[in-house]
C-alpha cells in the first residue's frame, strides 16, 4: 500500500476531543462527519474503503449512533456510497473517467481565474503566488510529499482569491473537496513513486511558475493558456501512472 505509517493511523478519541474543543456547541454527530469527512478528503482514509461504524465507533470511543448518523450525512453529500447486495457504506472512489470530467470543469474555472488575476492580483498575492510555485517545484524536486502538500492547492486556492470574481470563488469551493483527494494522490504518486520517467513530470514540475509568470507580466491570455495546460499535464500525468488500467490502485491498496 502506498500510505506511509503515518497515514495508516487509526482516528481516535484524541482527534475527535480536538475536534469538540473547536466547536463545543456542536452536535456529536456532526463533529464525526466532519472528521471522518477530513480524513476522507486527505486520503488518510483510502478511496473505496468500506466504513466500519463499530470499528470507527470503538476507536472514537464513542457509541455507534452518532457514527451512523454521521455517514448518513456524508452519503447525502456524496462522500460515501452504499453498493447494491453488498452491505455498509463505502468511502467515495476515484477513477479516471471521473477525474477528468471533474478538471474539464476545473480548466474552464481556474483558466478563467488565472486570466482575471493577471488584470485584478494585487502585488501582495503576486509575491505569494511566486514563493508558493518556486516553493512546489522545490518539494517536487526533492519528493518531498508534506511540501507539496502545503504549497499546490495553496497555490491554486490563492489564485481563485486574487481573481476578483465572486461566482468564480463560489463555483471553484463546489469542486474542492473531491479536486482535494484529486491532487492529494498527485502529490502520493510523485512522493512515493517518483515520476521520473513519466513525460508529463516536467511540466507538472514547472507550470505553477510558467501561471504566475504570466500574471506578473499581466499577460491575461498566456495565464489563461499557462493553466489549461496545467490542469491537462495533470492529467495526462496521472493517466500514464503505472498500474494497469486504474491509476488510482496504489493508493488503495489494491
Amino acid at each position: 500500500m502506498l500510505f506511509s505509517k503515518e497515514k495508516e493511523r487509526t482516528m481516535d478519541r484524541y482527534q475527535l476531543r480536538e475536534y469538540m474543543n473547536a466547536e463545543p456547541e456542536a452536535k456529536l454527530r456532526d463533529l464525526v462527519s466532519k472528521l471522518i469527512y477530513d480524513e476522507i478528503v486527505a486520503l488518510r482514509i483510502a478511496p473505496g474503503a468500506r466504513l466500519n461504524v463499530n470499528q470507527i465507533a470503538t476507536s472514537l470511543g464513542i457509541s455507534r449512533t452518532p457514527v451512523a448518523e454521521a455517514i448518513a450525512k456524508l452519503t447525502d453529500i456524496g462522500f460515501a456510497v452504499t453498493h447494491p447486495g453488498q452491505s455498509g457504506s463505502y468511502v467515495l472512489d476515484l477513477s479516471l473517467t471521473d477525474m477528468i470530467s471533474l478538471y474539464q470543469v476545473r480548466s474552464a474555472i481556474e483558466s478563467e481565474a488565472a486570466a482575471l488575476a493577471a488584470y485584478s492580483a494585487d502585488e501582495a498575492a503576486v509575491r505569494e503566488l511566486t514563493m508558493l510555485a518556486e516553493a512546489f517545484h522545490d518539494s517536487v524536486t526533492r519528493r518531498d510529499s508534506r511540501g507539496m502538500k502545503d504549497t499546490d492547492m495553496p497555490f491554486h486556492q490563492l489564485l481563485i482569491e486574487s481573481c476578483g470574481n465572486p461566482y468564480l470563488r463560489q463555483s471553484y469551493e463546489l469542486l474542492l473537496p473531491k479536486l482535494t483527494m484529486y491532487q492529494s494522490s498527485m502529490v502520493e504518486f510523485i512522493g512515493k513513486l517518483g515520476g521520473e520517467d513519466n513525460p508529463w513530470m516536467p511540466s507538472v514540475k514547472y507550470n505553477h511558475t510558467s501561471i504566475i509568470s504570466a500574471i506578473r507580466l499581466r499577460m491575461p491570455e498566456l495565464a489563461r493558456a499557462s493553466m489549461a495546460d496545467h490542469v491537462s499535464a495533470s492529467l495526462s500525468f496521472t493517466s500514464l501512472i503505472g498500474h494497469g488500467a486504474d491509476p488510482f490502485s496504489a493508493i488503495k491498496g489494491k
